[in-house]
């Protein structure tokens, strides 16, 4: 299933498009998601089909998708997808992939020149692949103008000074390597921890769990709140269990306590939530429902069916 809907809506002073680069079906939701009880899926149905969820292959729909603001001026990219021509052995779906990203970009009024700020909420293969692109076959950045902000704790996790990701697996070294490795090298990286302002409307802050230094970034804008969570969230289902997280999750209990704690400002300070995987309207309000998150409206993003 593929998405050429690019649209883009007002936060305040801030212009957010949504620019999916793939979507469709991506894995069974017993394995995603193991400790989500089966019957919720079931039981949520109605709103699950067919954006979030398949039930004839019993597999989880997610988006994989760049958010572009414009703020003060400036375009800022929040994660950048799989990226072309990638070894990616490890992930079938990710592998020697081909698509018109950069094409998608340009439909949403993106020029890669024009780029100030590139954001990668955390360093997994499709949050950064479009960070670079191939020329005369070395890996470049895609974004030559723009300042690439990674969180620190990410870029030692899964870089070199810790044996990329400890080890853990090969797609990690592949994806330093042509992903992040190469901005190093450009001196177009920033790092940062803990918290990092990139303008009056805009903050990264650290949520740990999915990786060492997944992070959110907050938009706060002329009485619009949003959040945009990364991977925190990788289906709507989660906001309903958010104590269990994926098994793509590195620290699967930190992840639940950042996701807790983030929705639980959400729902209070009327955040809406943006998360980087979510199909159809793309992002959604969270409401308190005694202990417990519900759904609250979705936002006006075209889910691109």
């Amino acid at each position: 299933m593929e998405n050429e809907s690019e649209q883009t809506v007002m936060l305040g002073d801030v212009a957010v498009t949504r620019v999916t680069e793939w979507q469709g079906p991506y894995a069974p939701v017993r394995g995603l998601f193991p400790e989500v009880p089966a019957e919720s899926w079931r039981d949520n149905r109605s709103w699950l089909e067919p954006a979030h969820w398949d039930p004839d292959s019993d597999q989880a729909v997610v988006a994989l998708q760049t958010w572009v603001l414009r703020s003060e001026g400036r375009t800022v990219l929040i994660d950048t997808g799989v990226g072309n021509g990638r070894e990616r052995p490890g992930s079938p779906f990710f592998h020697h992939r081909q698509g018109d990203f950069l094409g998608r970009l340009a439909r949403g009024g993106v020029d890669p020149l024009e780029v100030d700020v590139v954001v990668n909420t955390h360093l997994h293969a499709d949050h950064v692949g479009w960070n670079t692109r191939a020329v005369d076959g070395q890996w470049t950045p895609a974004f030559p103008n723009a300042q690439y902000l990674i969180p620190a704790a990410d870029d030692f996790h899964f870089g070199p000074d810790n044996g990329y990701g400890a080890g853990l697996r090969e797609d990690d070294r592949l994806v330093y390597e042509d992903s992040v490795a190469p901005v190093h090298r450009a001196g177009q990286v920033v790092l940062w921890d803990g918290a990092h302002r990139i303008d009056e409307h805009l903050t990264l802050e650290g949520a740990p769990g999915h990786t060492p230094g997944s992070s959110v970034l907050r938009l706060r804008s002329g009485g619009e709140r949003a959040v945009f969570v990364g991977d925190l969230l990788h289906s709507p289902v989660q906001i309903l269990h958010p104590a269990c997280s994926s098994c793509l999750c590195l620290d699967g209990s930190r992840a639940a306590a950042s996701r807790l704690r983030i929705l639980g400002r959400a729902a209070d300070e009327r955040e809406l939530v943006v998360p980087a995987h979510f199909g159809g309207g793309g992002a959604v309000e969270v409401r308190r429902d005694g202990g417990r998150f519900t759904l609250g409206e979705w936002a006006v993003f075209d889910g691109g069916r």
